[in-house]
């Protein structure tokens, strides 16, 4: 029989051990813990910048609007007297010459009242010269005294009136013979008939208003656009501007124009107010045609072999991600161009002179130009450049001054093994449809 004090020690030896096996088996759960999570914890994909250099290009403002194709000068051509047509000499699209017999109206009425004035005329004249005898006549007797004073005075209204009366029929049968001529049709202008608006029998009648015959076009290479223009745009239509247009029945084809004129009558269709713009519009082969529509675009700025960036250039802004990677210089300054931009930064005593020498030169007034600022790449630093941007159309945006085509402009921060997917910088394209559950906002 074992003594008491022996399996006491026994049992707390065997505790002792328990114990001991639980924590090594807890260190060993902790150590292949930590090696885990050391060699398969996520890692943060690293952060590369794309960037792009200045390049010479084009760029404009334009607005658009749309208009109707006429020709620069027609002439409605009427006629003055009534009648009946009775002779039609030009149709549609007929080239008609200035001065040229286009149409005739029925005489017979118009030449009664010539004859019959005529008639009145040889009348009156015959009359007249009988008075003008008489008053002779009794101018003698009244000189011998063998008349009285009121015979020769009867005798001289007498033939006076006479007189009058063959003047005033004189004038009838000028204006009788003047409306027989306007009997006859001529064409204005040398041009070409557009629009033919009667037909031989047909009866016109002048009592109130001219009534409109033929439409001519004086000349059909030479054209002009009506152009409706919002009240939004016309303030930066001028004359003189560039305008290009296109119409439905060449679609691949694309017209040259200028601005002519802008005028000041406004149009107002449902609570829309436009103004008319003319726009010149050469014609030499005829292609264009009156009536058409015509889709217009105006350019009221524009600029040739200039220097451009990406207008999402402007929109970058470097964040804390890139300072594992980059040294950032720039300073902080209150304004658009460091909107969203708050972390630490920190600036080489080497950039300090260069940012300073170009802030005094970007200082030089310019009418278009705006300041803005860019963030340049030079090798492992990122520097914040100072510029002045000009025109903007969205997409690209002029470079007055600050930059050059050796730069290495940063418009985007993407991740390197995140696939098809980038950084908060990345672009996104408007088009795309957001995934359900909404969208991370920054």
């Amino acid at each position: 029989m074992k003594p008491q004090g022996s399996m006491r020690f026994l049992k707390d030896k065997h505790l002792r051990m328990k114990r001991y096996k639980w924590i090594i088996i807890g260190a060993a759960l902790l150590l292949t813990a930590a090696i885990w999570f050391w060699k398969f914890r996520p890692r943060e994909a690293p952060v590369a910048i794309t960037t792009e250099k200045p390049a010479y290009g084009f760029i404009a403002n334009a607005i658009t609007a749309t208009g109707t194709i006429q020709p620069v000068d027609t002439v409605s051509v009427g006629t003055q007297v009534s009648g009946t047509i009775k002779y039609i000499y030009a149709d549609f699209n007929t080239r008609v010459k200035k001065g040229q017999l286009v149409a005739e109206l029925d005489k017979s009425l118009l030449q009664a009242q010539v004859s019959q004035i005529q008639a009145n005329l040889n009348a009156a004249q015959d009359q007249l010269v009988y008075q003008q005898s008489n008053f002779n006549r009794q101018s003698q007797l009244y000189n011998v005294g063998a008349v009285s004073r009121a015979d020769y005075e009867t005798a001289l209204y007498q033939y006076n009136s006479a007189k009058a009366n063959v003047s005033a029929i004189k004038a009838q049968l000028q204006s009788a013979n003047q409306n027989l001529s306007y009997a006859n049709i001529y064409s204005p202008i040398d041009g070409v008939v557009l629009n033919r608006n009667v037909n031989i029998g047909q009866t016109v009648a002048a009592s109130f208003s001219t009534p409109t015959l033929f439409i001519i076009a004086k000349d059909l290479t030479k054209m002009q656009v009506q152009a409706s223009v919002d009240e939004a745009d016309i303030g930066s239509v001028e004359k003189g501007q560039r305008v290009t247009f296109t119409v439905d029945a060449f679609p691949d084809d694309v017209f040259n124009g200028t601005v002519q004129e802008v005028r000041l009558q406004p149009a107002t269709s449902s609570n829309v107010v436009t103004y008319v713009t003319i726009i010149d519009a050469p014609n030499n082969n005829l292609r264009l045609k009156p009536g058409m529509t015509a889709n217009v675009t105006i350019y009221t700025k524009e600029a040739a072999n200039t220097l451009l960036i990406s207008a999402k250039a402007l929109q970058f802004r470097p964040d804390s991600s890139l300072l594992e990677g980059y040294t950032i210089v720039g300073r902080r300054e209150a304004g658009p161009a460091d909107t969203g931009a708050a972390f630490y930064r920190t600036r080489r005593p080497d950039t300090l002179k260069t940012e300073t020498d170009t802030t005094k030169a970007l200082t030089a007034p310019d009418e278009a130009a705006r300041p803005a600022a860019v963030w340049i790449r030079e090798g492992d630093s990122i520097v914040r450049r100072r510029i002045l941007t000009g025109l903007n159309d969205e997409t690209s945006v002029q470079v007055l001054r600050g930059l050059d085509t050796s730069d290495n402009v940063i418009n985007d921060v993407r991740r390197a093994s995140s696939g098809s997917k980038t950084g908060e910088q990345a672009t996104k394209s408007p088009f795309m449809p957001s995934r359900p559950g909404g969208r991370r906002r920054g």
